[in-house]
């Protein structure tokens, strides 16, 4: 059995992956309709739509199929991300690469596979809509086209998942799409008993510039208040606007200590945006950061609340000075 390489731009896939907010959640019939008229339309007994974790396959949506994921390395999925167009396995048990695989000798008992990558909104693939029959077959132009059609409606779905977690004016995480991935890094950090910091941060004034030079320019603020942030974070670390003028940050594998140097770093990029007079307003900001402690923080939800509150005293001990 030959087992599928690793996507060349594997991170950054899985980064793309992670932030649509779609693994290990309920069915969902906008995805299931979809593979239902894929069995009607090529007379298959099995359609899924799949999305490739770093080492699953898991079944957003399944036709004909009884298990919920299975092991990346056995996936005929994990071949299909690498390329661009369809991938097509017309008699998989006479194909070097797929006639001892466990798929193909036992249940399902693939005899026939062809599947189009599906892409996040930033172009990176995450997964395929699929087809599958028990016995050997061809696909024809005509049908190959057909199914990248389905694959382009998943997309516009995937697109659509992605608005729903995603702050219209920043590009970051909103509320619903950070408290969903943060929780599920605290689960991580939880099992595999790694540190984790969140950083809550208050963009200071930002009243005072919406009121005195208009609405246009308090977006703006938080555009650059956002683009400098991200300026001192990893692409690993997860940040969000949770509403306003308030945004956190959850640094995985990080303990207070680099939190605060992220900090350091993030004041001395506004002290800089500040000198050097781009905009009408200066940018200024308190802070709070909390590092993970598993038995006292339940969910992210109290991290939250406690770096809420760490910021607000600090907030309020800079007004008395």
């Amino acid at each position: 059995m030959q087992e599928p390489d690793a996507h060349p731009e594997e991170s950054r896939r899985l980064a793309s992956l992670r932030a649509l907010e779609l693994l290990d959640t309920r069915p969902e019939e906008r995805f299931d309709r979809i593979t239902r008229m894929a069995c009607r339309l090529f007379d298959v007994p099995i359609s899924l739509v799949t999305l490739l974790d770093e080492d699953r396959q898991w079944f957003k949506s399944r036709q004909g199929m009884n298990r919920e994921q299975g092991p990346r390395a056995e996936s005929f999925c994990g071949h299909a991300v690498l390329g661009s167009g369809v991938f097509v396995v017309e008699d998989a048990a006479a194909d070097p690469r797929f006639a001892d695989n466990p798929l193909v000798t036992g249940r399902p008992g693939i005899g026939f596979y062809a599947g189009v990558p599906l892409r996040a909104p930033d172009g990176m693939p995450v997964g395929t809509l699929c087809i599958i029959d028990r016995n050997p077959r061809e696909l024809g132009g005509e049908d190959e086209k057909t199914l990248v059609d389905l694959a382009a409606m998943v997309e516009r779905e995937l697109a659509v998942t992605e608005l729903a977690t995603t702050d219209d004016l920043t590009g970051v995480s909103n509320r619903r799409g950070f408290l969903a991935r943060a929780q599920r890094n605290l689960r991580m950090c939880r099992k595999h008993s790694m540190r984790a910091t969140l950083v809550f941060l208050d963009l200071d004034r930002f009243k005072e510039i919406n009121d005195r030079f208009g609405h246009e320019a308090g977006d703006r603020a938080l555009v650059d208040f956002v683009r400098l942030m991200r300026r001192t974070l990893r692409n690993s670390d997860l940040f969000g606007r949770l509403g306003g003028d308030e945004f956190v940050a959850l640094l995985v594998e990080s303990g207070r200590e680099r939190a605060e140097e992220v900090i350091r770093r993030f004041a001395g990029e506004l002290e800089a945006f500040n000198a050097g007079g781009r905009r009408e307003y200066a940018l200024h900001f308190s802070h709070g950061a909390v590092e993970y402690d598993p038995g006292r923080h339940e969910s992210i939800e109290d991290l939250l609340a406690e770096g809420d509150e760490l910021m607000f005293r600090h907030k309020r001990r800079d007004d008395r000075k």
